[in-house]
């Protein structure tokens, strides 16, 4: 039909090859390790020779640059997601968040390695992968400032406890409860230190 683009096929194959690697590497890391992680493992899993990766990226690290920036992308949506329909209260507005991030953390700790820990030894992320952990950021922020916290102290220190709850939960709980049903408790004890109002998430202990 005269006005209609013109599909570019060879570049949808040649993007579509670029996901097939990806994905490849991410089975492999999760079985191995990302450090661990090597081409030729990454080009047996789709059928290729090693060499024949770097027709599509240039180095490993390109590769986890890569899954840096689609797993950020992939948080980003849920994120969305998540926050299109919060709950009133600005206690449980925090637990929501808190919620959402340590849920998707834990899922898939690999993952969760690759956005939050300097697990490859000279990983730095491009700008283009580093982009959708900013917007990430910038969801947060909003989030806060919503609520009257928007001191950076402020979500310096949200972001480090429910972080530390991630690390102790895939250290000592793997597939359990035991640190995700003590996040009421840190939304509530980081509320009170900021002024945020009630009520409380969960009831105070005698002699409190």
């Amino acid at each position: 039909m005269v006005g209609q683009p013109t599909r570019d096929r060879r570049a949808e194959r040649r993007e579509a090859t670029r996901l097939e690697i990806v994905e490849a590497a991410w089975e492999v890391a999760r079985e191995r390790g990302l450090a661990a992680m090597t081409l030729k493992e990454v080009a047996e899993r789709i059928g290729m020779r090693a060499p024949s990766l770097y027709g599509h990226f240039a180095s490993k690290l390109a590769i986890i640059d890569a899954m840096f920036g689609q797993a950020w992308e992939q948080y980003l949506a849920v994120g969305r997601g998540a926050y299109a329909d919060l709950p009133e209260a600005p206690r449980e507005v925090l637990l929501a968040v808190a919620r959402t991030y340590f849920d998707f953390a834990v899922a898939d700790p690999v993952r969760h390695q690759l956005m939050d820990t300097a697990v490859v030894p000279g990983f730095r992320p491009s700008p283009e992968a580093y982009a959708p952990s900013l917007a990430v950021m910038a969801q947060l922020v909003g989030l806060l400032e919503g609520l009257g916290l928007g001191d950076p102290d402020d979500r310096d220190i949200f972001t480090a406890l429910v972080g530390a709850m991630v690390s102790q939960q895939l250290a000592n709980d793997p597939g359990g409860e035991r640190w995700r049903r003590l996040l009421p408790r840190v939304v509530d004890m980081y509320a009170d230190n900021t002024g945020l109002p009630g009520p409380p998430l969960t009831p105070l202990r005698e002699g409190s």
